[in-house]
């Protein structure tokens, strides 16, 4: 009678010697030695995961950023320089025989640089500073004005109880 021998890969459980990189073969094959599935497990002090977060999202991955309160918000108003109107003009508006007309009606102008030119602004708001420097040029801001949007109510009847 013919003994058949036993496959080597049978033995080896058809992965290597079966201990996954941690010496024995019972630990390290499971899901708890794995820490977790795709992003589980990344906190502040996941080392073996690191890399890979700092690959796919940078080194803003880990701590506190911004603002932490839920009472503060943040300012969301558009703004622009002085500076950066005198800088490219054209690119804000247009030259007529007055001077420059310039159309920022959603934007707050700030005093920040110098203005040379005259130039008469539409905008939303601006800064003493900015009001004060385009008046001495020769210009002028002109501030758009809030549209405030009236519903009249539509007052329903009153059902007599009896």
């Amino acid at each position: 009678m013919k003994i058949t021998k036993r496959k080597k890969s049978s033995r080896m459980h058809g992965r290597g010697r079966g201990s996954n990189g941690r010496g024995e073969r019972k630990r390290g094959r499971k899901k708890g030695e794995k820490g977790g599935k795709g992003m589980a497990g990344t906190g502040k002090r996941a080392d073996q995961k690191k890399t890979l977060i700092t690959k796919l999202y940078g080194h803003s991955y880990f701590g506190k950023q911004g603002i932490t309160s839920k009472k503060t918000q943040r300012d969301k108003r558009k703004r622009i320089n002085l500076r950066e109107i005198q800088m490219n003009p054209e690119k804000y508006g247009k030259k007529t025989s007055k001077g420059w007309e310039i159309e920022l009606k959603e934007y707050k102008i700030l005093g920040e640089g110098d203005i040379k030119d005259k130039i008469f602004i539409k905008a939303k708001e601006a800064s003493k500073s900015a009001i004060e420097k385009i008046k001495k040029a020769g210009g002028e801001i002109i501030f758009q004005k809030k549209e405030e949007k009236v519903e009249a109510k539509k007052e329903k009847p009153l059902k007599n109880k009896k």
